[in-house]
């Protein structure tokens, strides 16, 4: 829900339900990475409601659509730390299995010794 001015677009408080200051501190955080926002900022009205009220005031373009930019952008650093995330997963177990293939291998050199003797 839109809480703002019908006159002046460039400022005005969403009210977004059932979220958090996980979602809103990181919709704040990218608002302030715009050149076009002067002032972003997030309230929870009371603890046990789940709802964060998010003001956001800009240079002039609507806030609406910086809003909704600064959630498409969001949405791609999230997509990029998966994706980082996995890949570091992947590489991780790809070298753990290699360490794995060498201890057996070296286990197995050892008993082989203590057969010959």
């Amino acid at each position: 829900m839109e809480h703002g001015s019908f006159s002046d677009n460039s400022a005005a408080t969403f009210s977004l339900t059932d979220e958090d200051h996980t979602l809103a501190n990181s919709v704040r955080f990218t608002l302030n990475q715009d050149p076009r926002v002067t002032f972003s900022g997030y309230s929870i009205p009371h603890p046990s409601q789940a709802r964060v009220n998010i003001r956001v005031q800009t240079t002039g373009d609507p806030a609406s659509e910086v809003l909704k930019d600064a959630c498409q952008d969001l949405m791609l650093m999230c997509r990029h730390v998966r994706s980082t995330f996995d890949k570091a997963v992947e590489d991780y177990k790809a070298s753990n299995a290699v360490k794995a293939m060498k201890i057996d291998s070296k286990e197995e050199d050892s008993s082989d010794s203590e057969d010959s003797e």
